[in-house]
């Protein structure tokens, strides 16, 4: 009986440092605030060539002269989905105004679990259920840290049409927002 006491306690303190240390660094959601101003703001964004889901590669310095919004999502991720119907209609809405959307899938299972993810997920979009239209990338720990690191999911960067951070977003901001900050450098 001692035992199991012993167990349940250690299985108890082990939980409530766990949930101690995620609150003490977790990044807070920024709804409604705006994009989150960072440092990154103003430089080059990093010379990035990623996969997708194809085993294509894609570069970012290919889309130069384009407004791009890399977004950083994995697919367990609960406020990714929230967003990926917001990024398929501004994908839609602003695409002839030079605006791309690159989603970098950062599942550690990779393409195996993001490729059956985009083939079978449907998302509400304008009253219809549409797949994600917009380039998935596959990306991993190294890709985040050409990023300068990033401390939760989503994570976005907005590059502007001479290849530099504009803006920076950890967690989820409300589509107003995210559409605003967008418009700003169309």
């Amino acid at each position: 009986m001692k035992k199991i006491i012993l167990i349940c306690l250690s299985v108890l303190a082990v939980l409530l440092g766990t949930y101690f240390a995620d609150k003490a660094t977790r990044v807070k959601s920024h709804v409604g605030r705006g994009f989150r101003i960072g440092t990154d703001e103003g430089k080059p964004a990093p010379a990035l060539s990623l996969k997708d889901l194809n085993d294509k590669d894609v570069a970012l310095s290919d889309l130069k002269g384009k407004v791009v919004l890399i977004n950083f999502w994995a697919t367990w991720c609960g406020p990714c989905r929230i967003e990926i119907p917001w990024l398929i209609e501004m994908q839609n809405k602003y695409r002839d105004k030079g605006f791309v959307v690159l989603g970098i899938a950062m599942d550690e299972e990779g393409k195996s679990v993001v490729a059956p993810f985009v083939e079978k997920e449907r998302f509400e979009v304008n009253g219809q259920k549409v797949p994600m239209s917009y380039p998935i990338l596959i990306g991993n720990d190294a890709t985040g840290e050409q990023f300068g690191g990033l401390l939760g999911y989503p994570t976005s960067f907005l590059i502007s049409r001479d290849g530099k951070i504009v803006k920076k977003v950890q967690g989820l901001v409300s589509y107003e927002e995210i559409t605003k900050t967008i418009e700003s450098q169309l």
